[in-house]
């Protein structure tokens, strides 16, 4: 690696490790095959994975439901596998809980979040009942991220504009974010959890301080149409995928404390899909996937110009839908795997691994490409970091316990149906539908309760009846003559 120490000379050279990294693409058998992935238009990725399951946001008649799929349980699904399927409209997001293995947190177009078990072995019947329902947003709900370092944070983001931050120890919302003032696109936390940037249909980039919700910059993206945008690690960079003003893709670099520009706009294509970016902090590699093609372009990024160097791009003639992403726990060390895409290709119903590899020859462990990464133990409780606390995550290594499950459990608190009442503000009082369908919807909530009261009214009714009767009987009875 010497000879990278004077690329400052001469920039057109650069050792990497990474530089030879390729993707390779898992045989059909250890596909998932026959999933009914939904037609949702919406921009996430409608799927999620850990070093256990695979979860799928699917095509559903009335509600919305998700599959939950035992990783080794690889092949075609069958039609009637069942499902998660409590939701009463669309799910729009899924995320694994980092901490424990069989907790999913899910989101919809129903205004619910919902937290579920899954059983060891995955579903045996229909999932409907979850671990905690929270109400709290007023409109659908379209993004759910678990905090990166305290167990039992969640962070959701409402088309009601609010982002909410859930203490799943009390099941309640303990803070609200109320800066934006259009649908968040995107959410992305620095290591330790500490800040969380934002994007949003405004076209305004955000570094919010989360507990506070104070906004500590703010960038008007007026030639870069910001989409995405990931944290990336600890260089005090964030990176955003976007629109230029001539309709290209483009991807821009900012340094999180000042964002008056950009350091550099690059453009990319001139496609249409959206840009997903994927951040890899230990091996400082950025995977740039598109909507709705099958590239995914990958990239080493140093805290020194040129900052970003184009290393190669994954080809595949199948358009991806959105991509879950392995923890790093779950990769393969032994076949010097640094990163793992899952692929959704909603025409043929199929989930597609995706590994990228380091070529090395030597069987042994590859120290240099698997430093001391981020486990399954939380570094906070919630109390901890509410009060103030920021500590990075507790890091473990791949060379002996990369196939540790967590000793955690979740615990669901016990729930009282009442007003949810956040800085002031009940997010539960009636709010004016915007659209037709959350018009009908609620049409048809208020409908179900008018049923149920005619129903509990009339029930009373047949009571008062029996007990004048009872009250008549006792006023006749030879006894009070």
């Amino acid at each position: 690696m010497t000879i990278g120490r004077g690329m400052s000379w001469r920039p057109q050279y650069r050792s990497s490790k990474f530089r030879n990294v390729y993707g390779k693409v898992a045989n059909r058998e250890h596909c998932f095959d026959g999933i009914p992935i939904t037609k949702n238009v919406h921009d996430n990725h409608f799927c999620a994975v850990n070093a256990r399951f695979l979860a799928i946001v699917t095509e559903s008649a009335g509600g919305g439901s998700f599959l939950v799929i035992p990783l080794e349980q690889t092949g075609r699904i069958e039609p009637n596998y069942p499902k998660v399927c409590g939701h009463q409209g669309n799910v729009l997001d899924i995320k694994w809980n980092p901490f424990i293995d069989n907790i999913i947190a899910s989101c919809s177009e129903d205004t619910s979040v919902r937290i579920w078990e899954i059983p060891e072995g995955g579903l045996k019947r229909n999932m409907t009942e979850a671990l905690l329902e929270l109400h709290g947003h007023s409109r659908r709900v379209g993004l759910v991220e678990w905090h990166p370092t305290t167990n039992n944070i969640l962070f959701s983001a409402g088309y009601d504009y609010k982002v909410l931050i859930w203490n799943l120890d009390v099941g309640e919302p303990v803070k609200m974010i109320d800066c934006h003032t259009d649908v968040i696109l995107c959410m992305s936390f620095n290591t330790d959890g500490s800040l969380l940037t934002t994007t949003c249909k405004d076209k305004k980039l955000r570094v919010i301080e989360p507990r506070s919700g104070r906004v500590l910059q703010e960038a008007n993206c007026k030639t870069h149409r910001v989409n995405r945008v990931v944290f990336l690690g600890n260089m005090k960079r964030l990176l955003t995928t976007g629109v230029s003003r001539w309709n290209t893709r483009q991807i821009a670099l900012w340094d999180q404390e000042d964002l008056s520009m950009p350091l550099i706009e690059e453009e990319i294509d001139g496609l249409s899909g959206l840009l997903f970016p994927f951040y890899d902090a230990d091996t400082h590699m950025l995977y740039l996937a598109g909507k709705g093609d099958g590239n995914i372009r990958y990239y080493e990024i140093s805290t020194e110009k040129p900052y970003l160097s184009y290393l190669m791009e994954f080809r595949s003639p199948a358009p991806q839908k959105g991509l879950g992403v392995m923890p790093k726990h779950g990769l393969d060390v032994s076949a010097c795997e640094v990163f793992r895409f899952y692929k959704l290709v909603t025409l043929k119903g199929l989930i597609e691994p995706i590994s990228m590899i380091v070529p090395r020859r030597s069987d042994s462990y590859q120290e240099d490409i698997y430093p001391m990464t981020p486990g399954t133990e939380p570094a906070l409780t919630p109390d901890e970091w509410l009060g103030g606390v920021n500590r990075d995550p507790v890091l473990m290594s791949l060379k002996e316990g990369y196939k540790k499950s967590s000793k955690m459990v979740f615990k669901a608190p016990i729930k009282e149906k009442k007003s949810v009442v956040v800085n002031g503000i009940d997010l539960l009082e009636n709010v004016p539908p915007r659209t037709e369908n959350e018009l009908l919807r609620m049409f048809f909530r208020q409908q179900d309760e008018i049923r149920r009261l005619k129903e509990e009214l009339a029930q009373k009714d047949i009571r008062i009846r029996q007990l004048q009767l009872e009250l008549k009987n006792l006023r006749n009875s030879p006894k009070n003559c």
